[in-house]
């Protein structure tokens, strides 16, 4: 049986986050405290495995006009050429330093990378601050009401916009097409960018994404039908265990449509796993998803 809809309800949701809670303190593990200030201390790009032939890179601060106003985001892109375009719709936490090293890692590999802040009509990023959890009912009153004003429409508008933006950019290869990742909220992001343009998406990828297939009428699964972009979904098993028919209802969805999409739960992770500032940061299952997506990125958007 599939979840109930609301998107919102169905990712970073408080059972998830005590799943995290839990397991932190079986482990011995760290608190939210202690995290902050060790990746505070060392930096985040330093947590995260280097890139093997690193291409140098060119960083900017960027504006994007929306239909609602202008969108804050980080650009970063290979110092010289042109490459396939990459989008970036991070988890609930926002455009923050962890999400600035994960999208500039993307563009040593190879692409011009938009990393969004989703939660501009609210307020400039980072909306949290460094070591941030969700886990912390502060932060969650910050956060929530932001993600609360998102829905299917901005998703659609906000996709469009982003492409249309990368297209204009002199470092964007136009001959070829587009990719997406999205992480916890980012994940009906991805699904819904996919389907707002498809002539010019090429491959999706989201990682512990809520809310991707649920009973309501706008489920983002129901859109696999319109879209023609390979996709790649890794999935917690917390939220598998909480969910375990999303997966079904996912293959179930793209076998209909005849596309190609590679969906898997990942051992041993919990909600939140990716994001090297997370306290659920598994690296080696991390690292593994992320050599998945660089696949299908090499393949999809060649």
């Amino acid at each position: 049986m599939l979840r109930r809809g609301l998107e919102e309800d169905s990712m970073c949701d408080l059972d998830t986050q005590k799943d995290v809670e839990e397991f932190l303190k079986e482990q011995g593990g760290m608190t939210r405290r202690k995290f902050g200030k060790i990746s505070a201390a060392v930096g985040l790009a330093m947590l995260l495995p280097p890139v093997a032939n690193a291409q140098d890179v060119t960083e900017s601060d960027v504006e994007v006009t929306t239909s609602d106003g202008v969108a804050d985001c980080y650009y970063v892109r290979p110092s010289s050429g042109t490459h396939p375009a990459v989008i970036v719709w991070p988890d609930i936490l926002g455009l923050r330093p962890a999400f600035r090293a994960m999208g500039k890692r993307l563009a040593q590999s190879g692409y011009s990378v938009l990393v969004v802040n989703p939660f501009y009509r609210d307020a400039r990023s980072p909306v949290v601050g460094e070591g941030a959890s969700f886990g912390n009912p502060e932060i969650r009153n910050i956060v929530l009401p932001m993600a609360r004003n998102l829905n299917e429409t901005t998703h659609f508008t906000d996709a469009r916009a982003m492409v249309a933006w990368l297209d204009r950019q002199s470092e964007v290869d136009t001959s070829r097409k587009i990719g997406t990742t999205g992480y916890c909220m980012g994940g009906p992001m991805v699904m819904r960018t996919v389907a707002a343009v498809p002539s010019r998406m090429g491959a999706g990828g989201t990682f512990h994404g809520g809310g991707l297939a649920t009973d309501a009428d706008n489920s983002p699964h129901l859109l696999i039908p319109n879209t023609t972009a390979s996709m790649l979904h890794c999935v917690a098993a917390n939220d598998d265990e909480n969910d375990p028919q999303a997966k079904e209802t996912l293959r179930e969805s793209y076998a209909s449509a005849g596309l190609s999409a590679e969906i898997e739960v990942y051992e041993g992770t919990l909600h939140g796993w990716c994001p090297p500032d997370s306290q659920a940061y598994h690296e080696a299952q991390a690292e593994r998803a992320w050599s998945r997506l660089l696949n299908l990125f090499e393949t999809a958007l060649a």
